[in-house]
């Protein structure tokens, strides 16, 4: 699952995520191991693609390698 994450300072505060795109949404999901999971939907030429990225704004112990990371999904393709 790895290769969904992106390096970011924070949520919406890094050069590797533009911010502008993103939406907060009030979707979140638990995880047993990772903890929870908050969710953006990801705006495009004036459309949603809803819960597109998540993050892990308090990961527990186990998961604290992907603290700071935005994964993404539903067929969003990132460009370096």
């Amino acid at each position: 699952m790895d290769g969904f994450w992106r390096k970011a300072a924070g949520p919406k505060s890094s050069k590797d995520v533009k911010a502008e795109l993103l939406r907060e949404s009030e979707h979140h999901t638990v995880c047993p191991w990772k903890g929870t999971a908050s969710y953006y939907d990801l705006m495009v030429d004036g459309k949603a693609n809803k819960d597109a990225a998540w993050f892990y704004p308090t990961p527990k112990k186990a998961a604290e390698h992907i603290a700071g990371r935005v994964a993404f999904w539903k067929g969003v393709r990132v460009v370096e």
